[in-house]
């Protein structure tokens, strides 16, 4: 017993090493990931999406509070890479300290309210995208901002654009990376092959509406949403979460090369389009789809509640006592 109890308490620290360096590593390839495409404001560099914040708070809400530490180093690694740090400054310090610290107030606020990971209710949607997204992404953004201005790297006149900048693209990251991550982590339901045909058309008309709405100069971005409303109303969270990161992705390239809608615009009128495009878009996937989702899981415990009245009224008639209820399944998905 004893020698078991050894070995148990000796693959903990393992397992939590293992798990801290592949937060790091994939907090790191998504942080070069996202610095591929980058626009400017007021002279600051900034990513219209950072993937690295909805990459942590997922690890955050799946593994727990004990993420922090690869989060941490994942961030340090990505600034580290930038020309602009090529040492641990006090305000290179400071922006890993913030990039760190929103995912967790993210992750504290979501467990207040609840938050389930399988994103099965909308509650569980507008907690997402104003606790998680919205609220807590102001940490990192006022920290990040406020040390380039007190280290003298940004004028103080550009405070708000580059703070609104910073603040949009990491909450960009929580609504559009986090549900992909959480869905690919709780989908435990074999797929769906009944209705294959239709998956075909969806991606069909996916791969040639979305490429075309986001590169023609007609600014046609709107043409997009008929295809997002399809795939959540027929597929759900799947099909709604990855058309939207999709569209996203595209509609970034295409506004960081400045083709299709984005063609003679000013860095900021760029920067306002893009945004807006994405947010709204990532916010009818998020919510239309969990309202669906939440309507079916209504729809199914009304139905089994239908058939056991059912069965309870065919042996009160038949004059057998009634067969006891089953145990209420246990909801272990709470984050």
């Amino acid at each position: 017993m004893a020698r078991v109890v050894g070995t148990h308490e000796l693959r903990r620290p393992a397992v939590l090493a293992l798990q801290t360096l592949a937060i790091a590593a994939c907090y790191y390839g998504a942080g070069r990931l996202g610095l591929v495409r980058r626009l400017s404001v007021e002279g600051a560099v900034f990513t219209p999406i950072w993937p690295p914040t909805g990459l942590a708070v997922a690890a955050l809400l799946i593994l727990g509070i004990r993420a922090w530490l690869g989060i941490a180093l994942g961030a340090l690694l990505v600034v580290l890479s930038l020309s602009s740090f090529t040492s641990i400054t006090p305000s290179a310090a400071g922006i890993v300290a913030g990039n760190t610290v929103a995912p967790l107030c993210a992750y504290l606020l979501l467990r207040q309210v609840r938050f389930r990971n399988d994103l099965s209710r909308l509650r569980d949607g507008l907690a997402l995208v104003f606790l998680a997204a919205l609220v807590s992404m102001t940490i990192s953004a006022s920290t990040g901002v406020g040390l380039l201005i007190a280290t003298g790297k940004l004028a103080t006149g550009d405070f708000w654009p580059v703070w609104l900048a910073w603040w949009v693209g990491d909450a960009m990251g929580v609504l559009i990376v986090t549900p992909v991550v959480l869905m690919a982590y709780t989908l435990r339901r074999p797929l769906d092959l009944s209705r294959w045909k239709e998956a075909v058309l969806l991606l069909i008309a996916v791969c040639v509406v979305v490429p075309y709405a986001t590169h023609s100069t007609l600014s046609l971005l709107y043409l997009v949403y008929p295809v997002l409303i399809w795939a959540a109303l027929r597929f759900e969270l799947a099909g709604s979460l990855l058309c939207a990161l999709f569209a996203s992705v595209l509609a970034t390239i295409a506004a960081t090369d400045r083709s299709g809608p984005f063609v003679d615009l000013s860095n900021t009128s760029v920067m306002i389009k893009l945004q807006a495009f994405n947010g709204s878009m990532a916010l009818t996937a998020l919510l239309l789809s969990a309202v669906i989702t939440e309507q079916r899981n209504t729809r199914r415990s009304v139905e089994r509640a239908c058939q056991e009245l059912v069965q309870v009224l065919e042996h009160l008639t038949a004059g057998n006592p009634p067969p006891r209820p089953p145990p209420p399944p246990r909801d272990d998905r709470l984050a």
